[in-house]
Formats: structure tokens, sequence, C-alpha cells
């Protein structure tokens, strides 16, 4: 008769259970403290588990969705005053922005210039050369059988 070794699989499994609910919990506290959005495919990248394992965990399940609902609560949150463009920057950025316009607006009408008198040559040195069309059209053109 086998000795009953059932035992030594339920702690294993417990352990393994223990160890990856760690995992998830370590992930969730560092994706929360990153200032990331916290979600279940995030989560379950970093905690290297799957999302369908981190839905049947009441706890983490819950715990996730108060985070993303905070998260989403308030995406507004201020930056803080060193990130922040200054009036000055911004006000020499509309400036070059202006500018950079202006240059394209006048590029654009030189081009058009440009465009109208390349055609209008073109359109006069047809107007100049004899009508090849008709002579083509004098000879008769016989189509054999298909």
């Amino acid at each position: 008769m086998r000795a009953d070794n059932t035992r030594h699989i339920v702690a294993a499994a417990q352990h393994r259970h223990e160890y990856t609910r760690a995992k998830a919990v370590q992930a969730l506290r560092e994706i929360e403290k990153a200032g990331t959005p916290v979600t279940f495919d995030a989560v379950a990248t970093a905690a290297g588990v799957s999302r369908s394992w981190l839905y049947t965990q009441p706890d983490l399940r819950a715990e996730i969705e108060q985070l993303r609902e905070t998260s989403r609560r308030t995406p507004d949150t201020p930056q803080p005053s060193r990130q922040r463009a200054s009036d000055a920057s911004l006000l020499r950025r509309l400036e070059a922005a202006n500018e950079r316009n202006r240059q394209l607006t006048e590029e654009n009408r030189r081009l058009r210039d440009q465009l109208a008198l390349a055609l209008g040559e073109q359109r006069s040195a047809r107007a100049r050369e004899p009508d090849k069309t008709t002579s083509r059209r004098l000879g008769s053109t016989t189509i054999g059988p298909c």
C-alpha cells in the first residue's frame, strides 16, 4: 500500500498560492506608488500572474477596482510647478510657431507663383507646336482580329 503524500501536495499548493498573492500585492503597491494607472492587466503583467487569477481573488479584485476608480476621479491632478511651462516659455513657443507659420505661408505663395509660371510656359509651348494629334488621326489604323 502506498503512503499518503497528499499533505505535501496541499502544503506545496498553499505555499505557491501565498507566494503568488505576495507577488500580486507587491506589484499593486509598486504600480500605485509609481502613479501609473492601476488596471488588472498592469498588475497581472507586473506580478507575472494571469488576469483571470486576479479576478478570482476577492480582496485583490476589490482593491484594484477601488484604486482604478480613485485614479479615474482625479485625472486632472495638477503638475508640480517645476514641471509646468512658464508664461515666458509658452509665449516664446507661440512666437516661434507664428514665425514658422509666416515662413510656410510665404513659401506656399512662392511655389504657387512658380507653378503658375511653369504651367503658362507649358501652355504657350504647346500652342506654338503643330498639332500632332490631327496628323495621327488622318491615317487609318486597322485592328486585327481578337
